[in-house]
């Protein structure tokens, strides 16, 4: 379970990235030819390695820069018209898929919840 949380947020953070990149150099920029909106991928830079290399803190403080692209996928989604509708979309679904893994790896992975996991364990076993 954390392994598959751990991919979740560790491919929707590249994906992200990689939309913003494209989406504002090449398949729908504010200007024709790119714009500076492309920076707004900068902030998503910072977690990576954090998120990359499993440190807790980072996925903690990282779900909540995530929720700044979520609210831009979801204005961004009510009024652009075309490919940019689409791409707010998707950026709106990788924030989620995100911020949902994050929030469940930072859980899954406190100290109190992996002390309570071989209790859980014995547990059942002894219920059998």
């Amino acid at each position: 379970m954390i392994r598959a949380l751990y991919l979740a947020a560790c491919s929707s953070l590249i994906a992200l990235i990689f939309l913003c990149l494209a989406w504002e150099l090449r398949l729908a920029p504010v200007q024709p030819g790119g714009s500076w909106l492309a920076l707004k991928c900068l902030p998503l830079l910072a977690p990576l390695f954090g998120i990359l290399n499993g440190r807790r803190y980072t996925y903690q403080w990282a779900s909540m820069l995530i929720l700044l692209y979520f609210t831009e996928g979801i204005v961004r989604a009510t009024s652009d018209q075309g490919i940019g509708q689409l791409l707010a979309v998707a950026e709106t679904l990788l924030a989620l898929i995100f911020f949902a893994a994050t929030v469940a790896y930072a859980r899954l992975t406190r100290p109190s919840a992996q002390a309570d996991r071989p209790a859980r364990a014995s547990d059942s076993a002894g219920r059998k």
